[in-house]
């Protein structure tokens, strides 16, 4: 596994081969007793947030037909942005990663689920579950690392054009729902490739723009036309719930994957992956948020992204269960778990983001990258 490494040492030189696959087993064990013990309280747990997200929806756009008046608008506002904050993060997220299908509810199945997002489901799953859970932050490969517009890592290429990477961030922060819609179709690959004619992407882009034109009917005609004289506030509300909803997300993915201590991988390192090896990856190549219980629903539990892309289809309210689990065997094997309060976190990745935007600050320096272990027996 070549990881790619700006330090003196390399994070999993101290492995042996026989190490990571022992590693491997012992995550494997992890995973079968949470599967051989979800039941009726899991199943409770997320019909309870269903219920909840979905009453605080309804009771916030109620309180937003009276927008006008400023206390409503307060009041509706945070409510409504709460609520798409759980449907997004805590339940759409981990329907749609299939978390819930082994309840055989058709209400709350990875099949069946269309979430209050432009990005249509099915193009999602495709983009996310097969794509960035396959190829955690190697780089060339994973499009949530660096949603496919920033430079993510020293070994990359600098050109003039990442001075503005900080403010392209800041843009897809804000519109984060329609940067994902823009990547799940792949719509930056065919527009280098002027391939916008290709049938496949024109039945995507007309599904995103079904999509598209249902969301913004919903939360910006029907609902303020219900307002009457409101309708101008309510407008303003449901904008502002959606934009502080795409910048929560955005935050909390860009703690999981990019703040300091989050290793990246070269493309050839993933090529004859051991389960081991991309257990590895995963524990490598991601970080967490630590927080309260409320502030973990919030994010979706990806506040426990570590655990996450290592079992991506266990039931998220068990990811609390396991992360002391999961950080005893990085410590048993002197690995760096990754994790710190969000504002930290926040900070961290922004400050890389930052830093990437400029020339290295050597470039005359040759990045350390550590031979493959099929050579060396280490990984």
């Amino acid at each position: 596994m070549t990881v790619i490494q700006k330090k003196a040492v390399n994070p999993i030189a101290h492995l042996s081969a026989e190490d990571i696959e022992i590693i491997g087993k012992e995550l494997d064990a992890i995973r079968d007793r949470v599967l051989a013990d979800r039941g009726e309280r899991d199943a409770r747990y997320i019909r309870k947030v269903v219920k909840t997200q979905r009453t605080l929806e309804m009771s916030s756009r109620a309180v937003l037909l009276f927008s006008l008046f400023p206390p409503a608008w307060v009041v509706g506002t945070a409510g409504l942005t709460v609520a798409k904050i759980l449907e997004n993060m805590e339940i759409g997220h981990n329907v749609l990663h299939g978390q819930w299908d082994w309840m055989r509810d058709p209400k709350i199945h990875s099949t069946t689920w269309e979430w209050d997002h432009v990005s249509p489901a099915d193009q999602w799953k495709q983009s996310h579950n097969e794509l960035h859970h396959r190829y955690t932050n190697v780089v060339g490969k994973d499009n949530d690392l660096g949603y496919g517009i920033m430079r993510v890592d020293e070994d990359q290429p600098w050109h003039p054009m990442h001075l503005g990477q900080p403010l392209w961030n800041l843009i897809n922060a804000m519109f984060f729902e329609y940067g994902i819609a823009a990547y799940d179709m792949e719509l930056g690959d065919h527009l280098k490739q002027r391939n916008l004619k290709d049938p496949k992407f024109r039945a995507k882009a007309r599904a995103v723009g079904r999509k598209i034109r249902r969301q913004v009917l919903k939360d910006y005609v029907v609902h303020p036309l219900l307002s009457g004289p409101s309708f101008l506030s309510t407008l303003a509300a449901t904008f502002t719930a959606n934009l502080l909803r795409n910048v929560w997300s955005h935050s909390v993915i860009m703690c999981g994957h990019f703040p300091n201590g989050v290793e990246t991988f070269e493309k050839t390192s993933i090529e004859g992956e051991t389960r081991g090896e991309w257990y590895l990856r995963q524990m490598l190549g991601s970080a967490n948020i630590s927080g309260s219980r409320l502030l973990h629903i919030m994010t979706g539990n990806l506040s426990y992204q570590i655990e996450h892309h290592l079992f991506p289809d266990l039931p998220s309210n068990r990811y609390q269960e396991i992360a002391p689990q999961v950080r005893a065997l990085f410590d048993r094997y002197g690995l760096h778990y990754t994790t710190g309060p969000l504002p930290k976190q926040v900070a961290s990745a922004w400050w890389k983001v930052i830093r990437l935007s400029l020339p290295n600050r050597n470039d005359s320096r040759q990045p350390v990258a550590p031979a493959a272990l099929a050579s060396s027996g280490t990984a």
